[in-house]
C-alpha cells in the first residue's frame, strides 16, 4: 500500500512537471511580437538584418515645400546629397537618380501614393520596385533593395509611408555599399513602367531648386 502511494505520488509529480514545462516553454509569442522580430535577408555581401513592418505605415518625413517624402525611414533631408549626373562606370554614363545612404536593412517606404506596377530584378538595379502615380503621370523607382516587404505585390495600392522593402546592395551598387537608388520619371498614361523621361528627384525630395 505504501509502495502504491509512493507510485501515485511519483506519477502526479511527473504530470505536474510536464504541465509546468508546457506552460513555460510551449507558450506562443503575442500577436504583435512577430512584426518586430528580426529576419535575415541575404545580399551579395552577406547577411543583412531587416525588421518586418507593422500593419500601419512607417512615419514619413516630408521636407517643407517638397512634394515627395523621404523614401528611407529615419533619414533627414539635410543628409541627402545631390548626385544627379555624377559619372558612373568610369565616366561611361551619368547617374540618373538620387542615392540615399543608410544601413542595410533600413525600411524603404513609399515617397508618394500610387500603385505597384512592377517588381523587377536586373543586373543594374538589383531588386527593384516601380510605383506608378494614381494618374500615371509619374513613375517612382526604388532600386538596390535587400528584399521586398512581406506580401508586396504588383497591383498593390500604396500610401505615403507604406513599406516597400529594405535598403540593400543588390545589382551594381557594390558589395557593402548599402543605399537606396531613388529614381523619378515623368510619363504619359499609356507608357510602360520602363519608359518615361528621367527627372532629377533631389529637389522633389528636399524642397529646393538645384543650381546647375
Amino acid at each position: 500500500m505504501k509502495k502504491l502511494g509512493c507510485g501515485l505520488l511519483l506519477v502526479l509529480c511527473m504530470v505536474g512537471g510536464a504541465f509546468v514545462a508546457l506552460v513555460l516553454f510551449g507558450r506562443t509569442l503575442p500577436d504583435a511580437a512577430p512584426r518586430s522580430v528580426a529576419m535575415a535577408a541575404a545580399t551579395r555581401s552577406g547577411e543583412v538584418t531587416i525588421v518586418q513592418p507593422s500593419s500601419s505605415p512607417s512615419p514619413a518625413v516630408r521636407q517643407a515645400g517638397a512634394p515627395l517624402a523621404i523614401p528611407v525611414a529615419g533619414v533627414a533631408a539635410a543628409s541627402i546629397q545631390d548626385n544627379w549626373g555624377d559619372p558612373r562606370d568610369n565616366g561611361l554614363r551619368a547617374h540618373h537618380g538620387t542615392d540615399i545612404m543608410a544601413p542595410g536593412g533600413t525600411p524603404v517606404i513609399a515617397a508618394a501614393p500610387g500603385t505597384v506596377e512592377k517588381l523587377w530584378t536586373s543586373a543594374a538595379g538589383g531588386t527593384t520596385v516601380y510605383v506608378r502615380s494614381p494618374r500615371r503621370l509619374w513613375t517612382y523607382y526604388y532600386a538596390h533593395l535587400a528584399g521586398y516587404a512581406p506580401g508586396l505585390h504588383e497591383g498593390q495600392v500604396v500610401r505615403v509611408g507604406d513599406q516597400l522593402g529594405y535598403v540593400g546592395d543588390t545589382g551594381n551598387a557594390g558589395a557593402g555599399n548599402f543605399h537606396l537608388h531613388f529614381g523619378l520619371a515623368r510619363t504619359t498614361p499609356d507608357q510602360h513602367w520602363y519608359e518615361g523621361e528621367d527627372i532629377d528627384p533631389y529637389p522633389y525630395l528636399v524642397g529646393k531648386p538645384v543650381a546647375r
